[in-house]
């Protein structure tokens, strides 16, 4: 890691001090394993001891400093005396402001999450700022736990400047091993990716991109192949029922798993193991996990909802990876006869209105009825990923991120990522099966809704899906508005509902900015701000980073303060903006609103928040973070209603 890097992080870090221990470890200890709930350093100051951090060997002595991430073991393995040492328990986060613009740097080099360690050339300072945190840390008094956090800041200090001096070699440890072992551990719990990539210090997409690009699957599939291992294991060696199997490796009834089984082996369970009964020395064959050496037996449940038929994660369906050669050939062949009739003709006019082929001489033979029946009843659209046959009008359709622009066009999901809480359209899809985050859906959860069109944002959803079903990728961030709810229309054959769309809205946007104009209301300025805590405050810079500023900035054409409109002129994507409370008068409008969540800072008491002049004379108005939170043509529609009525309701500016 790039020990510049790390400094930069630890200067935009929110910390959170967790404990602050004194500790001994004797002999009589030794092989007890730890697992740090947070990250941690630890200060040896007396004793010698050989350790292991997640299994890299570590030689510590007097005044020896390590670090260790959260989930990260701990196990001593030797001490030639009495061990003696500080451990701190500690959180780290980047303000809201920097995530977005260290991004990057967090996913590859995340310092928080490193293990390394060195023996300072200086120890004196760390271990005097050390034994003052750990005495005020048993106080209670507020002023005491202030003082322990300014002096951890210092020891921090103090640490970077030594290593910064030694340029330490940090080990990066690796969040793809950590992620194995914990799913080994815990793979009978219920969780998410998010869950799991939280656990191991990472994200959802690296630890995705690590499965995909080092073992060539995906998490889900993953564990897709261990519970198929450990299904075999059980069905052949046990005589256990289906059901009892079923739940043994995280499956909900036998019926579900005997439907995987048989997507992933080619034949049903009871199939077969009287296959291999029949074969005399099938007892001596070894298993799967004898001959491989990823048999990681962690069934994981990738979803939080109480259909347990709902699984989130991605990459390639088992059924393609491990069908029989004859399976795969057969369904390949299909594929291709499909396509060669989608491509190769034209809709058959005799077709009814619904798209019901009728007779006709051309297709008198069986051949050509089914023919012109997958013709009527398709039709090839180009995409960034090739010419692709879509239903003519799809029944069945899943939708990830992009849920309002579908349903604004009168077609109603059979199943959708998740949706966040205060959504425009969050009641009309109340009772639609939610599949997890957009972009860490189950192939097996989609494949079980037997869709006919699936509709992705991503390359690693369309990666994922596309062998289900028809899939549509929609790269959304390269589009407008418009041309991307034009581009959606086409592909479920609703085009002209889409134009009608956008006339009907841009209408609605020349009324709402008269009305606002005869208000004198259009012609003020609008921040909109995020936060509040640690006493600064996110603003929002950009056209394009939701809380409704596509809506203020780009529809209605109303503007920020100066200080803020130049960035918003030159914004080429979602930005933002943190602000200290001492200079954020600067940068509030005329008008002012407040992105709103559960949790957020309580600023009724801060007297610098309630001097900024919108807020003194009420002009302040709080935007649900949910309702802003999309840019679908259905979100904007709410969007635009909710803030064109919120600033006719506000006083004016005097």
């Amino acid at each position: 890691m790039n020990l510049k890097d790390h400094i930069l992080l630890w200067n935009h870090a929110l910390i959170e001090i967790i404990d602050i221990r004194h500790t001994f470890q004797r002999s009589s200890d030794l092989n007890s394993q730890y697992q740090l709930p947070s990250s941690a350093f630890l200060l040896i100051i007396n004793g010698k001891a050989e350790i292991l951090i997640d299994e890299v060997p570590h030689e510590i002595g007097n005044f020896h400093i390590l670090h260790g991430g959260k989930g990260m073991n701990i196990q001593f393995l030797r001490t030639e005396e009495l061990l003696e040492y500080y451990l701190i328990l500690y959180k780290a986060n980047l303000s809201l402001a920097s995530r977005n613009n260290l991004k990057a740097i967090m996913e590859h080099n995340n310092p928080f999450n490193l293990q390394y360690g060195f023996t300072p050339t200086s120890p004196l300072p760390l271990f005097d700022k050390m034994e003052n945190m750990f005495t005020d840390w048993g106080k209670t008094g507020l002023l005491d736990r202030l003082h322990v956090k300014t002096l951890f800041y210092q020891w921090i200090y103090e640490m970077l400047r030594q290593l910064h001096t030694l340029e330490t070699q940090l080990i990066q440890p690796d969040p793809l091993d950590q992620a194995i072992r914990y799913m080994q551990t815990y793979y009978k719990e219920t969780f998410s990716l998010e869950k799991l990539a939280k656990a191991v210090n990472s994200s959802p997409r690296t630890l995705s991109r690590l499965f995909r690009t080092r073992l060539q699957t995906s998490p889900a599939q993953y564990l897709i192949s261990i519970r198929m291992e450990k299904s075999k294991i059980l069905l052949l060696n046990t005589e256990a029922s289906l059901h009892d199997i079923a739940i043994a490796v995280g499956y909900p009834d036998g019926y579900y798993l005997g439907k995987m089984f048989k997507k992933y082996y080619g034949t049903s369970p009871v199939r077969y193991k009287n296959k291999l009964i029949t074969q005399p020395s099938w007892r001596d064959m070894p298993s799967q996990g004898a001959q491989i050496d990823i048999a990681r037996t962690q069934p994981l449940r990738y979803i939080d909802y109480d259909n347990h038929y709902q699984y989130n994660g991605e990459g390639e369906l088992p059924m393609f990876r491990n069908a029989k050669p004859s399976l795969l050939l057969t369904l390949l062949l299909c594929f291709t006869i499909v396509l060669s009739a989608c491509s190769t003709g034209t809709t058959n006019s005799n077709a009814s209105s619904n798209g019901t082929p009728t007779p006709s001489a051309e297709t008198s033979t069986g051949a050509n009825t089914d023919k012109a029946a997958v013709e009527a009843q398709t039709r090839i659209i180009s995409t960034v990923k090739g010419d692709i046959a879509v239903p003519t009008s799809p029944q069945r359709v899943v939708v990830l991120y992009l849920l309002g622009d579908v349903l604004a066009l009168g077609i109603k999901p059979i199943g959708v990522s998740d949706v966040s809480e205060g959504a425009a359209f969050e009641d009309e899809l109340k009772d639609v099966q939610k599949l997890g985050t957009w972009f860490e859906v189950s192939p097996e959860a989609i494949l079980a809704l037997n869709p006919d069109l699936i509709i992705v944002p991503s390359e690693e959803t369309y990666e994922a899906l596309h062998q289900i079903a028809p899939t549509v990728l929609v790269p959304y961030e390269k589009m407008s508005t418009e041309e991307r709810v034009s581009f959606i229309g086409q592909v479920v054959g609703k085009e002209d509902q889409a134009k009608e769309l956008f006339t009907d809205f841009h209408k609605k946007v020349e009324d709402s900015k008269q009305k606002l104009q005869e208000a004198g209301i259009l012609d003020h300025t609008i921040s909109i701000m995020e936060g509040g805590k640690d006493n600064s405050m996110a603003v929002v810079a950009s056209k394009q980073f939701g809380r409704g500023s596509q809506i203020i900035y780009e529809y209605l054409g109303m503007k920020a303060p100066e200080i803020i409109q130049q960035k918003i002129d030159t914004a080429t994507g979602a930005d933002g903006e943190s602000v200290s409370f001492e200079v954020l008068g600067k940068y509030s409008g005329d008008y002012i609103f407040r992105s709103s969540y559960d949790g957020m800072a309580d600023l009724t008491q801060n007297p610098i928040w309630n001097n900024i002049p919108a807020v003194k004379e009420g002009r302040l108005m709080e935007i649900d973070f949910g309702l802003g939170y999309y840019s679908d043509i259905y979100s904007l529609n709410v969007q635009l209603d909710y803030i064109v009525e919120a600033l006719l309701a506000a006083p004016r500016v005097k």
